[in-house]
């Protein structure tokens, strides 16, 4: 369900890269977990503990397919594009960026930012160091 100002919530954004985690595996060759159901993940977006936990072990679950290939140049059908498993790593790696900049504009929108942005930005406010003699 979106936001009454018409963005998805955070958790929108994250559970289809779980399931979309679930299915690229699935498409190089690591069927889901027994059970598994794309419409349920779906159904966990306003819970985040377990959007949290359902991602992370996607991510787990994608890591293992991608460990488990042995041929990166294998031709490999993806999003209805022919390819080699080598580029479907290429193309899944262009739509988590999209996401992460979803996330990045949505969080900013909302006053909070990214970490990696605080981080450096407590780093400039720190004084130099002076070299010790």
């Amino acid at each position: 369900m979106a936001s009454r100002r018409g963005v998805r919530s955070v958790g929108e954004v994250f559970t289809p890269i779980t399931a979309a985690n679930y299915g690229v595996a699935g498409a190089l060759g690591t069927a889901p977990p027994a059970g598994f159901d794309f419409k349920a993940i779906t159904a966990l977006s306003g819970d985040k503990p377990r959007v949290l936990q359902a991602m992370q072990d996607s991510f787990g679950h994608f890591r293992n397919a991608i460990v488990a290939l042995s041929d990166a140049d294998k031709p490999q059908k993806m999003f209805n594009r022919q390819t080699t498993l080598r580029g479907s790593f290429l193309i899944i790696t262009g739509h988590y960026g999209e996401h992460l900049g979803q996330s990045i504009a949505y969080a900013r929108m909302n006053g909070i930012m990214p970490p990696w942005t605080e981080k450096a930005q407590q780093q400039q406010q720190k004084p130099a160091e002076k070299p010790k003699p």
